[in-house]
């Protein structure tokens, strides 16, 4: 997969750093040399250039790219025209848009974005769940539906997914065992161990059961 990541604010250098850590093929770029100077040892490639100009963008082979992540941020005027080259000149088959508000999410789609994200937001959303909530960690799937985390319970240690039923007694699927370093796919025979963390599916108020 190949990702362009136009605009290297925080945002963008984050997520073209993280993009790259997960093997993605990121090009970067930015009008700006310094914030090019700071992720070119981080991605296949980056680019000082002109950011809005059509002929620049198929230059540095734009049109290669499986998807391109406006992360402009600031300029909204220059993050719509972005959007229309993209969609509309050069037929890009995903472009993603930050944004900092829902009249500029809605304009964007307009235009042809094909998704629009809202990190600040977001990031609130997500903070305001974790602070509001029993789990280590929480997601929100969709209203009444959370993937959470939790410490192993002691009763839990040594037993296995099978033996413990948490769809049976819960309504509730383990998606997840994170143990160390390592990110583990549960099996009906895989044991659990002592300071494993187990991500669980379900609806919320099956998933808040299991630790009330």
């Amino acid at each position: 997969m190949k990702f362009c990541i136009i605009g290297l604010g925080r945002f963008g250098l984050q997520l073209a750093k993280s993009l790259t850590e997960n093997g993605i093929d990121v090009l970067a770029v930015d009008k700006d040399e310094e914030r090019v100077e700071l992720i070119k040892d981080h991605v296949t490639q980056a680019v000082v250039m002109n950011m809005i100009d059509e002929e620049s963008l198929k230059a540095i082979g734009i049109e290669e790219m499986d998807t391109v992540v406006i992360a402009i941020g600031k300029n909204f005027a220059h993050s719509v025209l972005l959007t229309r080259i993209l969609k509309k000149n050069l037929g890009i088959d995903r472009v993603i848009v930050r944004s900092v508000s829902a009249i500029e999410r809605d304009i964007l789609e307009l235009v042809g974005a094909d998704q629009v994200i809202l990190p600040e937001q977001e990031a609130a959303i997500k903070l305001a769940d974790n602070m509001s909530s029993s789990f280590m960690d929480v997601t929100h799937i969709s209203p009444g539906f959370i993937v959470a985390a939790i410490n192993t319970p002691h009763e839990f240690v040594d037993k296995t997914i099978e033996e413990l039923q948490f769809y049976s007694t819960f309504k509730i699927i383990c998606v997840a065992i994170k143990r160390e370093q390592e990110t583990i796919v549960p099996t009906s025979e895989i044991i659990i161990h002592e300071h494993d963390i187990l991500y669980f599916a379900g609806e919320d108020k099956n998933v808040e059961k299991l630790i009330s």
